[in-house]
């Protein structure tokens, strides 16, 4: 089934959850089975004093990528952690999950590929491994997570059919502010 987005490329927001350093947020635009698709990707690297941010990176998300380094079994653990933050704060019940095993192109691997497998098999995910340093499996896991977000009904349609913005008067507003105290630039 084709989608057609009057020429211009849908959004997904996509939030990805890096065991690395620093925090990103990037746009990229992938094509996918002939639809275009505009991915606002956050990285928040996992790192504990981005957690104030964390609403504002699940809000409206339509794919979440949760990613653990092989090389460290830690990260594999605190993955159901990360799943409960998910489950707190998205906005959605359809958001499509996808993990990544990343660092595969290191030799002193703590976790298997099966786990990893088990782990989203469980838990109802998608699951890649890949390595970013040498980029094997990266645009492989952002096309699969796309293909899997255009395949779910509603998901895909029900974000390009609302692309205009909503004025409302200000008495209707609840919170501070015009947009009820938070304004969404997705």
């Amino acid at each position: 089934k084709e989608y057609t987005l009057n020429r211009s490329p849908a959004l997904i927001k996509v939030s990805i959850v890096f065991r690395c350093l620093g925090v990103d947020f990037k746009v990229k635009t992938i094509s996918v089975d002939g639809n275009k698709a505009k991915l606002a990707i956050w990285d928040t690297a996992g790192q504990e004093r981005f957690r104030t941010l964390t609403p504002s990176y699940y809000r409206g998300a339509q794919g979440v990528i949760l990613v653990y380094d092989v090389t460290r079994r830690d990260t594999f653990v605190k993955l159901d952690n990360w799943l409960n933050e998910l489950e707190t704060y998205c906005t959605r019940n359809d958001i499509v999950n996808m993990l990544v095993g990343n660092k595969i192109d290191k030799e002193n691997r703590e976790v298997d590929r099966n786990e990893g497998l088990k782990f989203a098999r469980k838990h109802s995910m998608l699951f890649i491994e890949a390595s970013a340093k040498t980029c094997d499996g990266v645009q492989c896991a952002f096309e699969e997570l796309v293909e899997k977000i255009i395949q779910t009904p509603g998901l895909w349609e029900s974000e390009n059919q609302n692309k205009g913005v909503k004025l409302s008067p200000r008495e209707e507003s609840h919170g501070g502010g015009a947009c009820g105290g938070y304004c969404s630039v997705l």
